[in-house]
């Protein structure tokens, strides 16, 4: 067995005893290898597998730490709940960060599940979600300006996007058909996700229509790190 796979089953034992917790910072690659007496590009190798098999993720220019295995957030695909409302009934720690809010280029896909003719404005607005610390999903919705008048100067506040909803006036509305898929993370995914790139994600694409009017208010790409989620369908 190499020296990189020894230090890698080494590594893994140790967070599996509880050696070391969630979120800890592990030592420096040049600590590490001083520690085990090996080169310190093992370590790096050995630290990069852990990433690959989702013990471990790095912050950039901070080091690596130890990924939170036991995050297992029931995640429901129906209902009118917001992401946050769930949250709190599961007594989840969470914070919802606005990642982006900015008009996008004509695609066909989107403007037709909107029922949006070529020429109106489509905003894309992301938000980032974080349970225990741990960035777990991004969702994302797309929503009209002809619908939502003040769009482009209210979308950078948005965080519940079924809070703007009501916001807006439009308090009864449901879920559209839902389509799930298994995708893998591209490199801007994994960064903002801090996702191993061995692990999959969840994308679930859909719509929510206000029920009194028959209007569509937004079409929907959300992304789940499928390592932090058990499903309830």
């Amino acid at each position: 067995m190499s020296e990189k796979a020894l230090l890698v089953d080494r590594l893994i034992s140790e967070i599996r005893a509880g050696n070391y917790k969630p979120n800890d910072k592990l030592p420096s690659e040049n600590e590490m290898a001083d520690f085990y007496q090996v080169p310190r590009m093992v370590v790096r190798k050995a630290y990069e597998r852990l990433q690959e098999l989702g013990y471990i993720f790095s912050k950039q220019g901070k080091g690596s730490y130890v990924q939170n295995q036991k995050l297992q957030i029931p995640l429901i695909l129906t209902g009118d709940v917001s992401f946050s409302e769930k949250m709190r009934e599961l007594n989840y720690e969470f914070e919802t960060k606005n990642i982006a809010s900015e008009i996008i280029n004509y695609d066909s896909s989107i403007y037709h599940a909107l029922q949006a003719k070529n020429g109106e404005s489509v905003y894309k607005i992301s938000r980032l979600r974080i349970v225990e610390d741990c960035p777990i999903a991004v969702h994302t919705s797309y929503l009209s300006q002809s619908t939502f008048e003040n769009i482009e100067q209210e979308g950078e506040a948005i965080t519940s996007i079924f809070q703007y909803y009501h916001e807006q006036g439009y308090t009864d509305f449901e879920t559209m058909r839902s389509q799930l898929s298994v995708v893998f993370p591209n490199k801007r995914e994994r960064d903002i996700l801090k996702c191993p790139i061995l692990v999959p994600l969840l994308q679930l694409e859909s719509g929510c229509v206000d029920k009194k009017t028959g209007k569509i208010l937004e079409y929907s790409r959300n992304i789940y790190r499928s390592d932090c989620f058990t499903y309830l369908i």
